[in-house]
């Protein structure tokens, strides 16, 4: 990796680390960000749940629902609504903090 690369990587894991927030990490098509989400996989702790999303052209639904189906968060598979899912996550969520564990949502375009 670049300098630019081993940077930007190090300023995902300081991200993670430090226990919440939203990073976003840019660049035009070929210029490394995959390489540098699998770096950062790689050097993640076990306290660590990771839910990766390789399709971002979803509605809202089943963007939440992948992201619970990453998670292994249950909810009704027949029912669900925006709502439903958002409450799931946001109650998973709050169970990993009070077990100082953390979350990623890694979206990959």
């Amino acid at each position: 990796m670049s300098p630019r690369h081993r940077d930007a990587l190090a300023h995902l894991l300081y991200g993670v680390g430090t226990g919440g927030g939203f990073i976003l990490l840019t660049g035009e098509v070929g210029t490394g960000k995959t390489t540098i989400n699998r770096c950062l996989l790689e050097q993640l702790s076990d306290d660590t749940d990771i839910a990766i999303i390789l399709n971002p052209a979803l509605n809202a639904i089943e963007l939440l629902a992948t992201v619970c189906d990453e998670l292994r968060i249950d909810y009704d598979q027949e029912k669900h609504t925006l709502k439903t899912l958002t409450d799931s996550l946001h109650r998973y969520l709050l169970d990993n903090h009070n077990r100082d564990r953390k979350t990623v949502l890694l979206i990959d375009e």
